[in-house]
């Protein structure tokens, strides 16, 4: 859901035959009608794919690495071998490397759905590293490009993955982009781009790993559970980084009070960090262990009554949801219990005039009305995004040579088009989906590949003031998979003191850095 505001822009342009009154000047000629002229067909894009090959030296780690840099297009085709798309990727491959057969491979993507990679490659794990202010407004340009010294690029080779309708990827022949906006339909463009990667470049007997963001962990469940019970193409590992693999934990639907409860301890680190809590503890991590406990117990069990909640009940409670979250008791007895995400994030600065962020709730910006009952926007997309983009259309074209003039889009816009709807996910004995669909939910995919392969790891990034997948949700996911005791080892949860991009942070990149360095030589041992 990595930047998931989506603009839709509809241009309709109306033509305007002006044939009648030729004719009318001209009445001593016959007016015959023109015969219909067929449409012309719309305009086949080629399928060719296009690639820049440079080569790079990082310092990383008191190492000196080489490395050469393949940006390009991957063609994609259909069943019948018809060409449908090409996916832009940039792959960076340690150069000095004699048997490239049996090094690590990590394939990373963003969120969204419909993001670009940009955020992963230029923020976390790149050779090159787009520098912001940390917690604020980044100013206009000139921005900073340095080489990122929390690169994983010492641990393994990296291919960063644009999907459809964003970078430079595209659909080709017949295809259209859109035909690629669906759960499933994203995560197979994803499974034939890796496989194509790892034959085309000797690389089957490398450990592989899947690293994704926001949106990107739900592909990476759809996705692993593919690649390794259709292809036969086993993981290593699985890094979940900002998950969410049960949308319905995000939705604040009518009638289900979930949400309410897995965003709480989320709202009591926010209220910690923005200084408004009446009596602020000095221990964060003590505060927030307490709002887990009060979320899955008492204040559960408030929300489950209902309409059944005495008066008296309900003023306990919105006593202790106060001290929670930093809101009135007069506007939590309001809301009846129950802030959602947008509400909350622009009621708990208010006074301040200004509004806490979604993606990283670190970030404020002014509210324009004082009056709104939700927020007006993210501020932290706008800190951040003109950085991103800047530097990362400089980067392509100055260092890594391709694009020339074709735009790069960090967006497809295509959550609007989303299809959420799932095949049947299978396993002895069971098949989902049912006959009322619900919210999308993947968890079934990932304890599948974890079944399938009971040596893949997998590790969850969390940042603790991340409001759009927020901890504590995945907390009950993950301890819902239903895995067998053996495997549940098999899975670790690791905690960051920044928000959904905990990478922006430096202290957490180093962090982040140096727990997924571990993970990945664990996940290669025999």
């Amino acid at each position: 859901m990595k930047r998931s505001l989506c603009f839709v822009i509809l241009a309709i342009f109306l033509g305007v035959s002006l044939a009648p009154r030729l004719a009318a000047q001209v009445p001593e000629r016959e007016v015959r009608p023109q015969e219909a002229k067929a449409p012309a067909p719309a305009e086949i894009v080629p399928a060719k794919e296009e690639y820049s090959v440079t080569e790079h030296v990082l310092r990383l780690a008191g190492q000196v690495i080489p490395y050469r840099a393949t940006a390009g297009t991957t063609l994609l085709r259909d069943e019948k071998g018809e060409p449908t798309g090409l996916l832009y990727a940039v792959a960076y491959t340690r150069s000095d490397v004699k048997d490239l057969s049996t090094r690590p491979i990590a394939f990373f993507y963003n969120g969204g759905p419909g993001s670009a990679s940009l955020w992963l490659h230029m923020g976390a794990f790149g050779p090159r590293r787009v520098s912001t202010t940390d917690g604020a407004f980044t100013p206009p340009a000139p921005y900073r490009l340095v080489d990122n010294t929390e690169s994983l690029l010492d641990k393994t080779d990296l291919v960063f993955i644009d999907a459809m309708g964003t970078g430079f990827s595209h659909a080709v022949g017949k295809a259209q982009n859109k035909d690629f906006y669906g759960i499933d339909e994203d995560a197979q463009a994803f499974a034939q781009f890796i496989m194509t990667t790892i034959t085309r470049n000797n690389r089957w007997n490398s450990p592989k790993f899947l690293v994704g963001e926001s949106y990107g962990t739900f592909r990476s469940a759809v996705l692993g559970n593919t690649l390794q019970s259709r292809d036969n193409l086993h993981l290593n590992g699985i890094v979940l980084i900002s998950s969410v693999l049960d949308m319905a934990s995000l939705t604040f639907g009518p009638g289900d009070d979930r949400p309410y409860i897995y965003y709480l301890p989320s709202y009591a680190a926010v209220a910690w960090y923005h200084k408004a809590l009446k009596n602020r503890p000095s221990d964060l991590d003590a505060f927030i262990e307490e709002a887990r406990r009060y979320a899955q117990g008492e204040y559960a069990s408030a929300l489950f009554k209902g309409a059944k909640l005495t008066p008296q009940e309900k003023e306990a409670v919105a006593g202790k949801l106060s001290s929670f979250t930093g809101l009135s008791e007069d506007y939590l007895l309001k809301a009846d219990l129950r802030v959602s995400l947008g509400q909350f994030n622009v009621e708990l600065q208010r006074s301040r005039g200004l509004t806490s962020g979604r993606i990283d709730a670190r970030f404020t910006g002014y509210t324009r009305d004082l009056l709104s009952e939700t927020a007006q926007g993210d501020p932290e997309g706008p800190a951040v995004g003109g950085a991103f983009t800047a530097m990362l259309n400089a980067y392509t074209r100055e260092e890594l040579k391709f694009g020339g003039d074709k735009p790069y889009r960090t967006n497809s816009g295509g959550a609007m088009d989303w299809n959420w709807k799932r095949q049947p996910v299978t396993r002895p004995g069971v098949l989902t989906g049912g006959f009322f669909p619900g919210a999308p939910n993947v968890q079934l995919d990932l304890a599948q590949a974890m079944i399938t392969n009971p040596r893949l790891l997998v590790t969850v990034e969390n940042g603790i003031y991340d409001m759009a997948t927020p901890f504590f949700a995945t907390e009950f996911t993950m301890s819902h998979l239903g895995l067998p005791v053996d495997l549940q080892k098999q899975l670790s949860l690791n905690y960051y003191a920044a928000g959904h991009m905990m990478y922006l942070q430096d202290e957490s990149r180093v962090k982040l850095h140096d727990n997924l360095a571990k993970f990945i030589d664990r996940a290669v041992q025999k």
